[in-house]
């Protein structure tokens, strides 16, 4: 709840202070209204469900929550029978991690495409057959619909929710503000291949990994990296697709590309970005990037430009 609530509320505070009105009122609202706690701790008021019949609401949210307190919301009366109303006269509706599972249990995603958090994604999809669950995505825009893969991934759902209500800049600065380094498109992976290699704590390629990252314009072929790791330029193929998932070729490629994005935000130029994570010439770099993410390096630079 207080990723989003902070994105809506950050975007009025740059209106204010560009001398305009805000843009979103904020509600938070329970089953039954009053206090709620959540998991960690922290309680937060509510108004009732019910009493936002017959508003105008512009986005209507639905948080995730832990296994128990979903399905206790799940089976709510109150809740499933004020939701579909709801839903229906929001301008635009959806959820944050698994609450995107109290809006399938009342038929209201079938037929339609939906991020959730990617431990849920293979319940949510055995639960719900006719959604069909992206296990990849940040966050899906389908119509009005929209859903987002986990706790930050809600973040990123609100600014691009920002960018379409406002502007880039609006949202820019939003992300500016919160300390994130860009803003996600939500078709990027919800995994980095260098955090995917991370979580696997015994993997043999750590130091290596590492030493990649941190010199991703230098040649990184096979014969490079296999004199590093000391193995055969065969047995290094074999043994690191194993241990990571990915190809040598496809996971340097990728962390390449990740830093890319990351240059671009800051407003870098396409040739120095290039050179400095080993892609080059720099109409080579262009393709690859295009090939990856759907869209042009340079249009990215100034869709995702945080400055400062």
């Amino acid at each position: 709840m207080a990723g989003p609530a902070s994105v809506f509320n950050g975007a009025n505070r740059a209106l204010g202070q560009a001398g305009q009105m805000p843009f979103y009122r904020l509600r938070l609202a329970s089953a039954r209204g009053g206090e709620v706690a959540s998991s960690s701790g922290i309680s937060v008021q509510t108004s009732r469900l019910d009493g936002l019949r017959g508003q105008g609401i512009g986005t209507l949210l639905v948080v995730g929550a832990e296994s128990g307190p979903l399905q206790a919301a799940m089976a709510d009366p109150d809740l499933r029978g004020a939701l579909p109303g709801l839903t229906a006269q929001a301008e635009r509706f959806g959820s944050v991690c698994s609450g995107g599972m109290v809006l399938a249990g009342l038929g209201l995603l079938d037929g339609c495409r939906v991020a959730t958090h990617w431990d849920a994604c293979a319940p949510f999809q055995a639960h719900f057959p006719d959604v069909s669950v992206d296990p990849e995505a940040l966050y899906v825009r389908d119509g009005r619909l929209w859903t987002s893969a986990g706790v930050t991934t809600g973040i990123d759902m609100a600014l691009a929710m920002v960018a379409c209500d406002l502007n880039a800049g609006v949202a820019a600065e939003v992300a500016q503000r919160l300390v994130l380094y860009a803003r996600r498109p939500g078709h990027q992976s919800q995994f980095s291949p260098l955090l995917s290699a991370q979580a696997r704590g015994d993997s043999p390629f750590a130091g290596l990994i590492g030493w990649i990252q941190a010199n991703l314009h230098a040649t990184l072929d096979v014969p490079t990296l296999a004199a590093r790791a000391g193995l055969t330029e065969r047995s290094f193929h074999r043994k690191f697709t194993a241990a990571t998932g990915q190809t040598p070729a496809h996971f340097v490629e990728t962390l390449r590309l990740d830093a890319a994005r990351m240059l671009l935000s800051r407003g870098l130029p396409l040739k120095q970005v290039s050179a400095q994570v080993g892609l080059f010439p720099t109409a080579r770099f262009s393709r690859l990037f295009q090939r990856r993410f759907g869209i042009s390096p340079g249009t990215y630079g100034e869709m995702h430009r945080v400055e400062g």
